[in-house]
C-alpha cells in the first residue's frame, strides 16, 4: 500500500482537537506531528476537515448467512465504510444461528472473503449451549450475545438458571437485549383482541413497553452484580433504565455498561405517524421524555457507547401489517452524519461523539490497535467535512434493502474519505473494489 500523508487535519482524538499531519506507512499510523513531509507519500489535504478514528459499531445485523435477500456482509460493510464505520461486531441471529464455535468460525471464513470493513462476531447464548460458551476462547470474538427478550431470529433465552450459569461461566462481555417477554406477550394479546393483526404501529412502544425494558434490564444488572459478570446492555430506549447505570467510575473500571442506538436518540413516538413500520424497532422508539433522558445519560457518561443496531429488511417485509412487519432498519451509512447534526446544533461535542463511537467500544471490548489515532495503531481514519450538505434519497442509499428511514433528511456533514488499515476505501462518494479488511483481535 505504500505511504500516505494526510496534511492539515483537525484531528479529533482523546478528548482534544489538534491541528496536525498524519503519516501512514502500510497498514499503520507511523507518525502524528504538526509538520510532516515525505517525498514518497501520496498526499491528501484535509484542510478545513475533521479527521477521526474509524468508528467501531458494536451491534449490527448484516444478515449473512441465510437472510441475504435483505443484506449481506459485502453490501452492508461497504455502506458502513461510506458512513465512517471501519469495524463492526455482527450479531448471531442469522440462519443458521451462530450458537456453536463451528458456526462462528464459518462466519469468520465468509467475512474474510466478503467483508470490506474489519469484522468480528458475537456467539449467541441459548437455553442449551452453555458448554459451547465455556469452550470459547476469550480472544476468539467480541463476546457473547443474549436475547433476554425475543426479537428477529427466535433466540430468546428465558431459563433463569441457564442465564445465571452463563453469567458465571464466561469472562467475556455479555451483551444483552433486555425486554421482559411476559410483559410483551400480555400487552400484545390485549391489543390483538382489540385490533387483530393490523394493530396501529403507534401502539408498538406500549406493547414493547418501558416497563418491559426496565424489568428485564434491572434483573440482568442485579444478576451481573450477584455473579460478577461483565454485562453490556444493548440499545437502551427508556429514561427510567438510564438510572441503573453509573458515571462515577471510569469506563475501564466498569463491569456494567450501556449502549444507546442512533434511532432512539433521533426518533420519538410522534414519528410513527409519518414513518410507520419503517421505524419499528425492538426495543421500540418511545417518548420524547425517553429520548431526552437518553441524551442526558449519554452526555453525563452513564451511557458509554453509541451504536446502530443496523438491521435491514426489505420494504415489502416492512410494509406488512403490524404483527407481520419485522422490527429493525438500516443505519450504518447515516448514523455518523445524524450524530454530526447534533454536534452542529450544539447538543454534543465532536470530542464526545468520537469517545462514544470510537474510543469506548475499543475500550469496552478490548479491541487491539483500533479506536484511537495513535502511532503504531492501524490506520482506520475518517475525514469529515461539516460544511458539505447533502440529502438522503433512494438513489444514494447503499444498503442492499434499498431504503433508509432518513430519506428526505438534509445532513450538513459529509464523510469524504474513509481509510481502513491504510487503504483509501471510500473517497468522495466512490467505494474502492479492493478489500483491505481484517479480523478484529482483542487484548484479553
Amino acid at each position: 500500500m505504500g505511504t500516505r500523508l494526510i496534511k492539515n487535519a483537525k484531528l479529533v482524538n482523546e478528548d482534544q482537537v489538534i491541528d496536525t499531519d498524519i503519516l501512514i506507512e502500510g497498514e499503520r499510523i507511523a507518525k502524528i506531528d504538526s509538520d510532516i513531509s515525505s517525498d514518497k507519500a501520496e498526499v491528501y489535504d484535509a484542510k478545513g476537515s475533521f479527521v477521526i478514528p474509524g468508528i467501531i459499531d458494536d451491534q449490527v445485523h448484516f444478515r449473512e448467512p441465510g437472510l441475504t435477500h435483505k443484506a449481506d456482509l459485502a453490501s452492508e460493510s461497504r455502506a458502513a465504510l461510506a458512513g465512517g464505520i471501519t469495524s463492526f461486531m455482527e450479531q448471531p441471529n442469522t440462519v443458521p444461528q451462530t450458537t456453536t464455535i463451528e458456526r462462528l468460525e464459518e462466519k469468520f471464513t465468509v467475512a474474510k472473503r466478503a467483508s470490506y470493513a474489519n469484522y468480528s462476531f458475537l456467539l449467541g447464548g441459548t437455553n442449551d449451549n452453555l458448554e459451547e460458551i465455556k469452550r470459547l476462547d476469550k480472544k476468539a470474538c467480541s463476546g457473547i450475545k443474549l436475547f433476554l427478550g425475543s426479537s428477529t431470529g427466535n433466540m430468546l433465552v428465558d431459563d433463569e438458571e441457564v442465564i445465571e450459569r452463563i453469567f458465571r461461566n464466561t469472562e467475556m462481555v455479555i451483551s444483552a437485549h433486555c425486554e421482559d417477554e411476559t410483559t410483551i406477550r400480555n400487552n400484545l394479546a390485549s391489543y390483538k383482541e382489540k385490533y387483530g393483526d393490523d394493530i396501529p404501529v403507534q401502539y408498538h412502544p406500549l406493547i414493547r413497553s418501558a416497563d418491559a425494558c426496565y424489568i428485564s434490564s434491572s434483573r440482568a444488572i442485579q444478576l451481573a452484580k450477584k455473579t460478577g459478570a461483565r454485562l453490556h446492555v444493548f440499545h437502551l430506549s427508556t429514561e427510567k433504565e438510564t438510572h441503573l447505570f453509573t458515571n462515577e467510575i471510569p469506563l475501564e473500571q466498569k463491569k456494567i455498561t450501556a449502549e444507546v442506538c442512533l434511532h432512539h436518540l433521533w426518533f420519538t413516538d410522534f414519528d410513527y405517524a409519518e414513518k410507520g413500520t419503517l421505524i419499528k424497532w425492538n426495543p421500540a422508539v418511545k417518548t420524547n421524555h425517553d429520548r431526552e433522558g437518553l441524551w442526558k445519560a449519554l452526555l453525563d457518561d452513564r451511557i458509554d457507547v453509541v451504536a446502530t443496531d443496523h438491521a435491514p429488511h426489505t420494504l415489502k417485509e416492512k410494509m406488512q401489517p403490524y404483527t407481520a412487519a419485522p422490527s429493525g432498519g438500516p443505519l450504518v451509512q447515516h448514523a455518523l452524519p445524524a450524530m454530526l447534526e447534533k454536534y452542529l446544533d450544539g447538543v454534543i461535542s465532536i470530542e464526545k461523539i468520537v469517545r462514544k463511537m470510537c474510543h469506548n467500544p475499543a475500550i469496552l471490548f478490548d479491541v487491539e490497535g483500533r479506536g484511537f489515532v495513535r502511532e503504531g495503531y492501524y490506520a482506520d481514519l475518517v475525514v469529515l467535512n461539516t460544511s458539505k450538505p447533502w440529502r438522503v434519497d433512494r438513489n444514494n442509499v447503499l444498503y442492499k434493502c434499498g431504503w433508509s428511514p432518513f430519506e428526505g433528511n438534509d445532513f450538513r456533514s459529509t464523510v469524504t474519505q474513509t481509510f481502513i488499515n491504510g487503504h483509501l476505501a471510500y473517497n468522495q462518494g466512490k467505494l474502492s473494489n479492493r478489500k483491505n479488511s481484517m479480523r478484529l483481535t482483542f487484548n484479553r
